[in-house]
């Protein structure tokens, strides 16, 4: 065998093992809550089998005659002979860690270094000597930490059953450097395919229109596919923390309960990286500050051993991961009081804070509550880098906390930095892009309504959105624009209603072109530092779009102190109030003279389809929508309205038919009207004439009655529900 193949052979082998002790950690540490489980004694019997056997073959003694020990004394714990103590627990954790520093010396030299390892290896053999019988109660081994595999061990199977299958026998690794050029390939494919789409817009020829239509399907297909070789399961990011936890517990002398769910929820292996050290801090700062000592959970009432809770979710296009604890949550007057003492902020500052700022207080930079210094905590450097970690992805970071129960923070970040879906909005003849995933709604205001809408309260512009009031920015003035003369005013305004870090903002901008999915590129030197923008992109006409920052905007406009100041909410007002509520519509034509409004809240986007893009598929008809089957809906069918045929153009070609995607998240469903008609915002009041199945009730809308939908209503009257987006 050449050097070559060996090399390839040593490098396998270092992957695969490095992972195998992965697992190796979470099942050692959640032995202890269950040190009679045979599945999981069975599953690091055979992970160090495997280790002992391919150092044998490589010839790396040290690693052999190491593993070897281990494996002697895996087997009279898997065989009943022995019983799992802490001692034990705490050798084979050495042993993992030692194998590991001998890999990374494989790694780095080729070959082992010259460690003594005698001394583990006889204390392996000691205890291995003392065979007390066999407990069958997990307290006997004195937990510190009761992991997760607990409740289903992550390697399943017993002694006799057939060996797991790892996972280089199931995939095929690929070189991370290759997948980024792959996606920065597929990046540039989008930038092209959105080019040809915009020019071809433009010709009047069917069959290249087909052409385009199916290419950009094959992009989006592609696109999506290489986005899945860059996802992960959140779990890999967790499979740490299990051995991370155990040993801060047992330095700080706490009991502490692991929980762990939504671990296949997957994410951008880029941002995975990003989230690792703010995740691990969290972790850590939960251990160190908020769980109690065990007299001290006893006295308040609590069990002696505290709870750690890891979550991970998808939620409107984000993952969401929580680290959560039943500890002694954060008393606002600790936090502030130490603010105080470290001149992070005034007296007269606190006094002017609401409670949410106060707490939030521990994000400042040189903020802490330790006593002392130690190796976790005290030098007031982590929290301030967890939010600006978090930020600098895209992602948001919130927390909330009861004093005495517990509490939860909250990061939320997009899956992916790489292609995303944007709204693109123009100020000043200039185009810019805002990330889809800040959005909540979009409301049109003529020139005479804005001045009654859109005021200013204490030198801050605010908009009334349906009673409530919003904190507003005016693009044009955020980004240094001239003030517009008298008569160069637009005749509308349109407002991009966004959220940012948990608080509501309104942007007013000149027009709104509609959303794309967008390559992000980032910025350079000379623009990189400006609050504002989050990156650049290139739109399909081929010019450069500026991609907002909605926190950078949410600053500028000084939301937070505008909400806080106002007490303002985003809550809707009691349901008998509603009917008089300013609300927003699309205004569609069904049939020839029936008008129907669907609320703007249930709309994911309004489509121009080609009738000839409508296929059957079933019972139902269909339309193939970004990659996906989107199911369709007549509206006539629903209300029971004579449609008219669908307009042909002059060569006989069908045209294109309005279609309102509604989604929620998780379902989508198109539904077919015969026009789309406008956007329309307004208090308008709902009333019983009317009523039927779908109908909500009527109402007047540009002095014609107007049905109002209710979407759920006519999904379930149309014998289906909204199909869930896999």
């Amino acid at each position: 065998m050449n050097d070559d193949a060996m090399n390839e052979i040593v490098q396998e082998f270092l992957v695969e093992t490095n992972e195998n002790l992965d697992q190796l950690d979470q099942d050692l540490v959640a032995l202890e809550s269950d040190p009679t489980s045979r599945e999981l004694l069975g599953s690091v019997f055979r992970t160090i089998h495997t280790v002992k056997g391919t150092t044998g073959f490589l010839g790396f003694g040290l690693l052999e005659g190491l593993s070897h020990a281990a494996e002697n004394l895996l087997s009279d714990l898997r065989d009943g002979r022995l019983g799992l103590t802490k001692e034990r627990t705490d050798v084979l954790l050495e042993v993992v860690d030692a194998i590991r520093a001998l890999l990374s010396a494989i790694e780095a030299t080729g070959a082992e270094d010259d460690r003594d390892l005698s001394g583990l290896i006889a204390r392996i053999n000691v205890l291995q000597q003392d065979a007390e019988p066999v407990v069958a109660e997990a307290a006997h081994a004195e937990p510190v930490v009761a992991g997760a595999a607990h409740a289903e061990p992550v390697v399943a199977g017993a002694a006799h059953a057939e060996p797991h299958r790892s996972a280089g026998e199931r995939s095929v690794r690929v070189d991370v450097d290759l997948l980024d050029s792959m996606m920065s390939q597929v990046g540039e494919l989008v930038l092209a395919r959105n080019q040809v789409s915009a020019h071809v817009e433009m010709i009047d020829n069917l069959a290249l229109h087909q052409t385009v239509q199916r290419l950009s399907m094959i992009v989006s297909e592609l696109q999506e596919g290489v986005m899945k070789t860059r996802m992960q399961p959140v779990e890999q990011l967790w499979s740490k923390l299990p051995r991370v936890i155990r040993d801060l517990a047992a330095q700080f002398d706490k009991l502490v309960s692991l929980e762990m769910e939504g671990g296949e929820t997957e994410l951008d292996r880029s941002l995975l990286e990003a989230v690792k050290d703010p995740l691990t801090h969290l972790v850590r700062n939960a251990i160190d500050h908020a769980i109690e000592q065990p007299d001290a959970r006893i006295a308040a009432g609590k069990p002696a051993t505290g709870t750690l809770a890891l979550r991970a979710s998808h939620e409107g296009g984000q993952v969401v991961l929580e680290v959560a604890d039943d500890g002694a949550g954060i008393d606002p007057a600790k936090i502030a009081a130490k603010a105080l003492e470290r001149g992070l902020v005034s007296k007269g500052e606190l006094d002017s804070m609401s409670e949410r700022e106060v707490v939030d207080l521990i994000f400042r930079a040189g903020f802490s509550t330790a006593q002392s210094v130690t190796n976790v905590s005290g030098r007031g450097v982590g929290m301030d880098v967890v939010r600006t970690n978090v930020e600098r992805i895209g992602g948001t970071v919130d927390l909330s906390s009861t004093p005495g129960t517990g509490t939860t923070f909250r990061i939320k970040i997009p899956l992916t930095l790489a292609i995303i879906p944007a709204l693109l909005v123009g100020c000043r003849e200039q185009r810019y892009a805002i990330p889809q995933a800040n959005l909540l709604e979009m409301v049109q205001l003529r020139s005479d309504g804005a001045s009654s809408d859109i005021e200013r309260i204490g030198g801050a512009l605010v908009y009334r959105l349906r009673g409530k009031l919003l904190p507003l920015v005016r693009l044009d003035e955020t980004l240094g624009f001239a003030p517009l003369a008298a008569d160069e005013q637009p005749e509308a305004v349109s407002i991009v209603v966004l959220q940012a870090d948990g608080l509501l903002l309104g942007v007013a901008v000149d027009e709104v072109f509609g959303t794309e999915e967008i390559v992000v590129k980032p910025l350079g030197r000379h623009v990189k530092q400006v609050p504002l923008f989050a990156g650049a992109t290139i739109l399909g006409d081929g010019g450069v779009a500026l991609i907002l920052d909605v926190i950078g905007l949410a600053a500028a406009a000084r939301v937070e102190e505008v909400t806080a100041g106002l007490a303002l909410s985003s809550d809707l007002a009691d349901d008998e109030d509603r009917s008089l509520e300013r609300s927003t519509f699309v205004l569609l034509r069904v049939g020839r003279d029936r008008r129907v409004a669907v609320p703007l809240k249930a709309v994911a986007r309004l489509e121009e389809a080609p009738a000839s893009s409508v296929e059957q598929a079933g019972n139902g008809r269909v339309l193939q929508y970004r990659g996906d089957l989107l199911p369709l809906v007549a509206l006539s069918e629903i209300l029971d309205t004579a449609c008219e045929d669908a307009p042909v153009e002059a060569d006989g070609v069908p045209a294109s038919i309005p279609v309102v995607v509604y989604s929620d998240g998780e379902r989508h469903l198109g539904l077919v009207a015969s026009e789309i008609l406008d956007i329309v915002e307004g208090v308008f009041e709902v009333r019983p004439v009317g009523a039927g199945p779908g109908i909500l009730g009527s109402t007047v809308v540009h002095g014609h009655v107007t049905d109002v939908l209710d979407v759920d209503a006519a999904f379930a009257l149309a014998g289906k529900e909204p199909e869930r987006v896999a």
